[in-house]
Order: structure tokens, then C-alpha cells, then sequence
């Protein structure tokens, strides 16, 4: 009788551990800074961001490589409820 592959899952193959985080530069309204880190606990685990310029509200999203789409996607949501500019090199 043939095995089920229910039986037998795939293995996962597991990418290698990323080197150094993905970058990404934002400049949001002084004023919004507190919502951008709102919106961003809403999507758990992420990334995390630095104020880097606080009086012209420049933002800098760290996160892993392996979660560029999902980056984009935040990002993209996130330019709905808030004034964002991706910044292309800061």
C-alpha cells in the first residue's frame, strides 16, 4: 500500500540567516511619528525604525531582507493614512 504523503510532510528549506538589515529612509510629518509607530506595532515583528532627523522627520525602517515584500506592503498602507515620502538615499 502507498504511504500518504500526510504521513511524510516537506521539509522546509530554511534560508540562511541575513548579514546585515534592509534600509529603508522615510520622511513622514514631524507630526506624524507617533502614528508611523503605531501603524508599525500593528504589523508584529517587522522591523523597527530610528528618528534620525526628528525636526524634518526622517525615518529609518530596519528590517530583514527576507521581508522586503512585506516592507513595501506596510509602507504602502501606510502612505494611505499618513503624508510618506520614500526616500531613495539618504
Amino acid at each position: 500500500m502507498k504511504k500518504s504523503s500526510r504521513n511524510n510532510p516537506r521539509k522546509r528549506i530554511c534560508p540562511p540567516p541575513p548579514q546585515t538589515s534592509a534600509r529603508t529612509y522615510i520622511r513622514v510629518n514631524t507630526a506624524d511619528i507617533g502614528m508611523f509607530r503605531f501603524l508599525l506595532e500593528g504589523y508584529d515583528n517587522l522591523g523597527i525604525f530610528t528618528v534620525v532627523n526628528k525636526f524634518k522627520g526622517i525615518l529609518m525602517l530596519r528590517y530583514s531582507p527576507h521581508l522586503k515584500r512585506e516592507a513595501k506592503a506596510f509602507l504602502k498602507a501606510a502612505a494611505t493614512e499618513m503624508e510618506l515620502e520614500i526616500l531613495p538615499n539618504y
